[in-house]
């Protein structure tokens, strides 16, 4: 009987604790959820009447398309900007130590469109760097031996342009005095495995980033960067360093608008459905492998940071489905399934995902875990990443890839520049006040 007793109060113990921590999560996601049913309207769409102009000075325009072995995918990608009715644009294609056709294919287009695009054909790569960082960073170099461009896109080798997006992203970034500037890409889903494993990442991206948090200076954690469309004010990339910092930043984009951000400069986000497309990769297996390369980089390579994500998956993603199997947490798991649906269904509006992905969450869920445990898997067993030929060690990797360096890095210049503030005001008000004693 005292043994019946103890397991009876270890078990009303369990229940109390599966209960709370069920209502927890619910409470969680009731307040993500409100929170991007009323702010997501807030992020600008471009596809609206409303932009469908051009800006009011002719700003200048290069658009950097850098591809290593993208013969299959650089062709529709040229031909969609040559069709941009943007007039102030020029487009620099850099050919990165390809294999395959992709070069011939970039001078064939510019022998065809001389005044348009113009090629830099890359061979080796220094050490230090990473191929896609290299290449940007010897295209703004490029661009600003040449004379300059006061806007630069940076963009990725499968992403297709409708032709009205880069006037309307122009005009944006002159009514909003944009330095940074990101249209989020519409992504292309050809199967039901795409569908559920992207329906599931966008639903975790709203926990990393609050797209109508982005614009406010003070939402320090709230960045933006996509490789598809990052356009930036060419001043404001050479007063952060260019690209030189981030020689080795596996996720270059989203370590560009972290950058960004953390030196104050002026973030934007806009929503573009059907303007920008990309096919990221092709079924659920292709986005899990692209995945791997990828994952374990945004948690700074550091393993207990990756396992924290995954125990915040299992708990908040996963831990929902088993509530469902005991009657303390049937009703908080039932408030997190409408959350959800609440939440595919405000996204979808925006990334034309169907929101009856939603239906498949858990196994979405599934599929992203298995991509970070895979990913970091994959790096520690090779101490390092083989990234296009190239093997970089954990160890340097680490040292580039934090996601707070740049907050700190921008913290301390903030404060010289404070200091310098104070150095200079002390100075003009000695110099006042001699000014005076010596006036009659």
């Amino acid at each position: 009987m005292r043994v019946y007793g103890l397991l009876a109060h270890l078990g009303g113990r369990w229940s109390d604790v599966l209960q709370t921590t069920a209502w927890v999560v619910a409470v969680a996601w009731v307040v993500k959820a409100s929170d991007a049913l009323f702010g997501m309207p807030k992020v600008t769409r471009l596809d609206s009447l409303d932009w469908d102009v051009g800006p009011v000075e002719a700003l200048s325009l290069t658009v950097v398309v850098p591809a290593k072995d993208e013969a299959e995918n650089i062709a529709a990608t040229l031909e969609a900007l040559l069709a941009s009715d943007y007039k102030g644009l020029r487009i620099l294609a850099v050919n990165d130590r390809s294999t395959d056709a992709t070069g011939t294919i970039m001078d064939d287009y510019t022998a065809k469109y001389p005044q348009r695009i113009r090629v830099m054909h890359i061979t080796e790569l220094p050490e230090g760097w990473l191929g896609k960082t290299h290449a940007l960073m010897a295209a703004t170099e490029r661009i600003a031996n040449e004379g300059g461009s006061e806007f630069i896109l940076f963009t990725d080798a499968d992403v297709l342009f409708s032709p009205s997006i880069l006037r309307r992203a122009m005009a944006f970034a002159e009514a909003t005095e944009a330095d940074h500037l990101v249209v989020l890409p519409t992504m292309q889903v050809k199967s039901w495995g795409e569908g559920t494993v992207l329906g599931f990442f966008q639903i975790f991206g709203l926990w990393a980033s609050r797209p109508w948090k982005v614009e406010d200076a003070e939402a320090r954690r709230d960045i933006v960067g996509v490789g598809a469309f990052n356009l930036v004010r060419r001043a404001a990339l050479e007063e952060i360093g260019g690209w030189s910092p981030q020689r080795l930043a596996v996720l270059e984009d989203i370590t560009l608008g972290r950058r960004m951000k953390a030196a104050g400069m002026r973030q934007r986000i806009a929503f573009a459905p059907g303007l920008v497309l990309v096919h990221w990769a092709a079924g659920a297996r292709g986005l899990v492998r692209v995945m791997t390369k990828n994952l374990f980089s945004a948690f700074n390579f550091r393993t207990w940071m990756l396992l924290g994500a995954c125990a915040w998956v299992v708990v908040f993603c996963l831990g929902p489905v088993a509530g469902l199997l005991t009657q303390w947490t049937l009703f908080p798991a039932l408030v997190v399934f409408c959350c959800i649906a609440v939440a595919y269904r405000v996204m979808g509006q925006v990334s034309w995902i169907d929101a009856r992905y939603g239906w498949l969450y858990p196994l979405g869920a599934v599929m992203f875990l298995w991509a970070m445990l895979r990913s970091a898997a994959t790096v520690l067993w090779h101490r390092g990443v083989e990234w296009r030929g190239t093997f970089y060690g954990l160890k340097e990797l680490r040292q580039h890839n934090s996601p707070f360096v740049w907050e700190r890095v921008a913290q301390e210049l903030r404060e010289e520049q404070l200091q310098a503030k104070r150095m200079v005001a002390r100075a003009k008000r000695k110099a006042e006040k001699s000014a005076a004693k010596q006036k009659p």
